[in-house]
Parts: structure tokens; sequence; C-alpha cells
């Protein structure tokens, strides 16, 4: 099921006239930049669903790559997956694992010219915590009220229990605020290499934060959009109205590939769209409905058909690129007999009927479902597809219907059971619930040896991908679409693809 192309036409000519108006020059901006010196950066969002608070939920990417340019980051990902320092130059933990000291760099400061000191290290954790509600509980490991200032660029950050793996755990999202800033419906000075000279729900216009710590920026200025529709994206890019279009659709890859204008920057395949099946309610809670669905996936045609290409199969294992992903497990290939003996031992022998839910947000979703329905039907399973709004979806689908269409970005695996996988996780999408499983995952994460650490991570990953509602039928590259000329984006996994500071303009 596909979006009509006239409304798809519709949606890019929209965003090209939005675009060709947020380019003009801005009044509010102190000094105007050329073209050479402003990188125009389209990203995945809605303006229904914008917001300013860095430590909110997050609903639209194009938010995260703007808080990432303001706010930094105690630690980073590397183009090679590993925790690197950021605003925490080193750390060190106490015999426990539970208690870990983060030394902060002493030549960070905020854009307002006053030094990144520890108490606002602890008052933006303390703040994230504090709105767990609508953050999917991101620091729900830590102890924050028993975290402690030590010193002006020192703090102690405590877990609730032996923590092994704190650095990455801190990863990324840890954006630094001022002490006692709370009020983010106007600018608030930022610890990052850009600071914010305006905003509105589609764009946010910012310019290089001279006084960073880091490697200055090549650019001084950079616009980044919120478009909802994959499409658009790429013609903003092709339109030349746009440099960079962020997670554009496989078919526009290919489109680009035979264009001396434009290029397309592969990022690992890490991107993931599981179909998800909710075990607590019915048909799902028989895990051999459970187990007949995984059967019925055709995981080579998906990943064609989704990602033409641009991607390799999935076993359903959820962090699959990790170094906790287990080995040596026997492929899960299409087995329609035994799919529908399952099913009829379920009671289901005469069909089922139910619907899965999809969107348009990330490209390739939509196919996917498509795909997969038709493929239910061979094992007697009626799928009705429903489309359902990109602006919206994340908001009224994702976490709360019984059969839908999800999203992975190459998060570590203990983040995925942080989020997804405990009793009290706060978006529980499966309603998996196992103390068993929860206890494991702390001793995992309590085991100092990596290799150790890794092999217990890995037990986990394979009790989930038998037992669990996930089917990952594959993992797609991410795909951006720049203008000739765009240099030093990110490649690397997960929330890596975010800072994009280090991006220049040779043309």
């Amino acid at each position: 099921m596909t979006m009509p192309l006239r409304r798809r036409a519709l949606g890019a000519l929209t965003v090209l006239a939005l675009l060709v108006t947020a380019g003009c020059a801005d009044d509010d901006a102190p000094e105007t930049a050329t073209a050479a010196d402003t990188l125009r950066y389209v990203s995945v969002g809605s303006p229904a669903t914008a917001g300013n608070d860095p430590h909110g939920g997050l609903a639209n990417e194009a938010d995260a790559v703007r808080f990432a340019l303001t706010y930094d980051v105690l630690t980073g990902q590397g183009p090679d997956g590993r925790t690197q320092p950021r605003l925490a130059e080193s750390w060190q933990a106490d015999p426990t694992q539970r208690k870990w000291r983060f030394t902060l760099r002493r030549d960070a400061t905020f854009t307002d010219g006053r030094p990144v000191r520890a108490a606002d290290v602890l008052w933006s954790l303390r703040r994230i915590e504090r709105k767990a509600a609508e953050n999917y509980g991101r620091l729900a490991s830590f102890d924050l009220a028993a975290s402690r200032v030590v010193d002006e660029h020192t703090v102690e950050i405590v877990s609730r229990q032996p923590f092994a793996e704190v650095p990455r755990a801190l990863e990324s999202m840890t954006f630094i605020v001022p002490e006692n800033a709370d009020d983010f419906t106007r600018p608030v000075p930022g610890s990052g290499p850009f600071r914010l000279v305006s905003s509105d729900a589609q764009t946010a216009v910012l310019e290089r934060h001279d006084s960073w710590w880091g490697t200055a920026p090549p650019l001084r200025r950079i616009e980044v959009r919120a478009v909802a529709d994959p499409q658009a994206r790429a013609q903003a890019v092709l339109s030349g109205q746009a440099d960079v279009a962020a997670s554009v659709a496989p078919a526009a890859a290919k489109q680009a590939e035979g264009r001396d204008d434009v290029s397309v920057l592969r990022r690992p395949a890490v991107t993931m769209y599981p179909f998800v099946m909710r075990t607590d309610r019915k048909p799902f809670d028989d895990p051999r409905v459970r187990e007949a669905v995984k059967l019925a996936a055709d995981r080579p045609a998906l990943v064609e058909a989704a990602f033409l290409g641009y991607g390799q199969a999935g076993d359903d294992i959820l962090a699959p690129a990790d170094p906790s992903a287990p080995t040596g497990l026997t492929p899960r290939g299409r087995d329609v007999a035994r799919a529908r003996q399952l099913l009829a031992e379920a009671g289901h022998a005469k069909g089922l009927t139910v619907t899965l839910h999809t969107t348009t947000s990330y490209p390739g979703m939509d196919t996917a479902a498509t795909l997969f329905a038709r493929q239910l039907a061979d094992i007697g399973v009626t799928a009705r597809v429903k489309l359902n709004p990109p602006d919206t979806y994340f908001t009224t689908v994702w976490a709360k219907q019984d059969f839908y269409t999800g999203y992975f970005g190459g998060i570590p695996f203990f983040d995925v059971a942080r989020v997804s996988l405990l009793s009290t996780s706060p978006t529980n999408e499966t309603a998996w619930k196992k103390p068993g499983f929860d206890a494991a995952l702390a001793a995992a994460l309590a085991e100092p040896d990596e290799a150790k650490r890794n092999t217990a991570l890995g037990d986990l990953q394979r009790q989930v991908r038998d037992e669990g509602g996930y089917v990952v039928w594959g993992t797609g590259e991410g795909l951006d679409l720049t203008r000739v000329g765009v240099q030093g984006l990110p490649t690397g996994p997960g929330f890596a693809r975010l800072f994009i500071e280090q991006a220049r303009l040779t043309r």
C-alpha cells in the first residue's frame, strides 16, 4: 500500500516551497552566511510533532539533529561504534561498578561564555530523569538522587545496580544544558558546536559556536528542516533546494546513482523495520502464532522489496551489529507448511484475520508491510494493511497497537532491552515481561569482563529471538542523499548520524 502519486507530488512541491522560503536571509541572524558557508539539511520529522526540549521524547529526528548541534553530550559514538569522549574526557568506575566518576573537559563553555561545570551535568541528567514519562525512561538505570558533584569538573554518577556499560549508556542523548535551565520555549545557551539563531516547527537555523572546545566546524551556518515524506526529502536535494536529505528511500538512491550532481551516503546496515506483535493480546499471546508469523517471512524478498538490495536478511536478532549478537545460529528460513501446522495447533486451521499497521515515516516501511501481508496469506493469515499518517505514527501506533511495523536504528542491545524488554520498561511494545530475563540482564550488565558480558547478552538476544514478539526480517543501510561537494557527514551506526558538526561544502 503506497501513498497516491498525486498526494506525494503535491507534498514534495509544498516542501520545496517551504525550503525556498526558509532559504531566504534571516532578519534575526546576526550576519548573513554565504551559500558555500551554509548547509541545508532536510531530516525526518513533522511540524506536528516538533519539540524544543532536548530532554523530552524527541519524536522528530530533525529535532535530535538540532539538539546534537546545540547541546553537547557526555560521551559519543565513534565511527567504529565504540564509545568515545565528548564533554567527559575520562571516566573511572569503583570496584562495585556502581559509582562512576566522569572528569569534564576544562575548556568547554556555553555559548554565553560560562564554563560547563559538573553542576550543569548533574542538573541535566536529573532533568532527563524527571521527564522519564515522555523520554521513555532514558536514564532509568541510574540513581541520580545519590549522584553528586565532586568538584567543578568531576561528577559522580551512581547506577541502581552494578553496570559495566555506563559510558555507553550515556552516549549521544545526554544533552547538557546550564544548571536551572527549565524553560525551552526560548533559546537556552548551549554547550555544543553551534548556537540556535531561530526556529519554528519546520526549520531551525544555527550558527557556529566559535568558542566550542572541539575541532572548529567548517561551516558557519546549518539549516535543519523537518520533512515527513522521504520522497519529498529526496526531491529537495534532486531539485537543488537542499544539500542533504537524511534517510531517503532506496528508490531515490538508485535514481541518484545515475546522476553526476548528487551522491549517496551509505551507513551500516542497522536500520530495521521489525513487525511487532503484542504477546499479551490475542492472537499473538500464543507462542505458536508468533512462530508461525516468523516462519511466513520470505526475508530475502522483503529486503529486496523494501531496501532494493541496500541491506541484508535478518534472523530476528534485535541488535545484529552489536558486539553481543549471538553467532552460530541456524538461520530461520521460510517454512509455509510448518507455519500452517502451528496455526492449526493454535486453533486457527480455518484462518486468521489481523490488522497490520504501517506508515511512510522511513522509506520502505509501507512496502515491507504490503509484501509481508501477501506472504502471510500463504499460511492462511489475512493481514489488512492500514497506512497511518507519518506525522503521528510514533505517538498513536508505536507501542500501542497489536501488530505494526516498528523501527530500530542500531542502538546497543542493552538499550533496546532497557526501553522495550524489561518488565518495567516504559515502552514495552511486545509486553515481554519475564522476571528471569530482567534478572539475567542485570547480571550480564554487572559483568566487568567484556567478553563474558557479551556472551551473556547474546544468550538473552537468542531468547528474545525464539520466544519474543519481533519479526526482524532484515537490516537496511541508512541512505542519505547529498549534493556533490558535501563532505564530512558521519557514517557510523546508531545515533552517530545525528552529529553533523564536521560537515563541509567544497563547492
